[in-house]
C-alpha cells in the first residue's frame, strides 16, 4: 500500500508524466493506495496491533501523517470517542456531520436531508480533502476545549500538524506543478481527484459499518449511561459486509469485519474471519443481534436506505417541541 501510494507520485515528481490521462492515472492509483494506507496499515497501527512491538506500531501510524492527516487527533477521534461512544449521537465523532448531513435519527433534521442520499456522495469524495486542509485544526482546538489535549502540549502539537501538512503538500500538489509542464490547474485536479478516490473508499467501508437500517443509535439516560453494557452495545451500532471476499478483506484491512474490530480492537484484522465465527456463534447463543450483509453492494444500499429514512424520519423531542 505504501508502494501503490508512493510509486505513482515518485513518477510524476520526476518529471516523467506527459500525458494528461497519465497524471490522472497516477493519481487515482495514489488514491488507492492512500485508502489502503489508512485501512490496512495505519488502522491496525493506531490500535497497537499491527505488530507485537510497540515501536514497530507507533512508527507504522505516522504512516498516517505522510498522507496528510495527524495521528494524535485520529487516535482521539477513532480510538477514545468512536470505540468508547459508537452511534451515541454528539458523543460519536463518525456520526457527528455538518448541518447538511445527517447521520443520526436524534440529530437535527432541515429539509435538505431529503436529498443527502443524492448529493452525499460529493463530500464523501471531498471528506479527506477536507481533513488534509481544516479538519485537523478544527478538531485540534475542539479536543483542547474537550481536554483530551492539555494547554501548554497545544502548540507543539499545532506546530507538528502543520509541519507534516508542509511535508505532504510538497510531494503530493507543489512539487508536480513544478516539475511537470502541464497546466497547474489540471495539477491541483487531478490531485482533488486522488483524494476523491480515497474519500469515497473510506466513507463507505466505516459509514456501512455504523449508519444502517438494523444499527441502534442508544440514548444516554439522565446520568448520561447507556442501558446495555459496552460489548453488546458495539453489537447493536455495528454491522459486517462482504465476509467470504479476501482479496477486498484485505484491500480494506479486514473492516468488513467491523463487529470483531469493535469487540478486539487490539486484535491484527487478520484473525478477524476466524474470530468471525466464534462471535456469530455465541451472539446467536445468547440471542445478542450479529447483523452482516452478504456482500458490499448489499451494504451499500441498506446504507442508501438508511440516509433516505433519515432524511424524512423526524426526531420525537424535535416533534414534542414543536407542538
Amino acid at each position: 500500500m505504501l508502494s501503490l501510494f508512493f510509486v505513482p507520485l515518485i513518477i510524476v515528481n520526476i518529471g516523467f508524466i506527459t500525458s494528461l490521462w497519465a497524471l490522472f492515472f497516477m493519481y487515482i492509483l495514489s488514491g488507492l493506495g492512500m485508502a489502503g494506507i489508512g485501512m490496512g496499515v495505519m488502522h491496525d497501527a493506531i490500535h497497537g496491533s499491527y505488530s507485537k512491538n510497540r515501536k514497530v506500531n507507533k512508527y507504522m501510524v505516522y504512516t498516517l501523517n505522510l498522507i496528510g492527516a495527524n495521528a494524535t487527533i485520529w487516535k482521539i477521534q477513532h480510538n477514545v470517542l468512536h470505540h468508547t461512544y459508537t452511534n451515541i449521537d454528539e458523543a460519536d465523532d463518525d456520526i457527528s456531520a455538518p448541518f447538511f448531513l445527517r447521520f443520526s435519527p436524534h440529530a437535527k433534521k432541515y429539509w435538505l436531508h431529503k436529498f443527502q442520499f443524492i448529493y452525499i456522495w460529493f463530500f464523501y469524495g471531498l471528506s479527506t480533502i477536507s481533513w488534509v486542509t481544516s479538519k485537523d485544526f478544527i478538531k485540534m482546538r475542539q479536543y483542547r476545549k474537550m481536554g483530551f489535549i492539555k494547554q501548554e502540549e497545544f502548540r507543539k502539537e499545532m506546530l507538528q500538524v502543520i509541519g507534516w501538512k508542509l511535508l505532504y503538500y510538497s510531494y503530493t500538489l507543489v512539487l508536480p506543478i513544478i516539475m511537470l509542464s502541464i497546466s497547474p490547474w489540471l495539477v491541483v485536479l487531478a490531485f482533488i481527484t486522488m483524494h476523491f478516490v480515497t474519500g469515497i473508499a473510506i466513507s463507505l467501508v466505516f459509514q456501512t459499518a455504523h449508519v444502517m437500517p438494523t444499527s441502534e443509535f442508544p440514548v444516554p439516560d439522565e446520568n448520561g449511561l447507556i442501558a446495555n453494557d459496552w460489548a453488546i452495545h458495539q453489537l447493536a451500532t455495528t454491522s459486517n459486509f462482504s465476509p467470504r471476499s479476501r482479496v477486498f478483506s484485505w484491500f480494506i484491512g479486514g473492516l468488513n469485519y467491523q463487529v470483531e474490530h469493535h469487540l478486539l480492537p487490539n486484535i491484527c484484522h487478520v484473525h478477524y474471519r476466524k474470530l468471525s465465527r466464534i462471535v456469530a456463534e455465541t451472539a446467536k447463543e445468547y440471542g445478542i443481534p450479529y447483523h452482516i450483509k452478504k456482500t458490499f453492494v448489499a451494504a451499500v444500499w441498506d446504507h442508501i436506505k438508511m440516509l433516505y429514512q433519515l432524511g424524512r424520519m423526524e426526531l420525537a423531542p424535535v416533534k414534542q417541541r414543536v407542538k
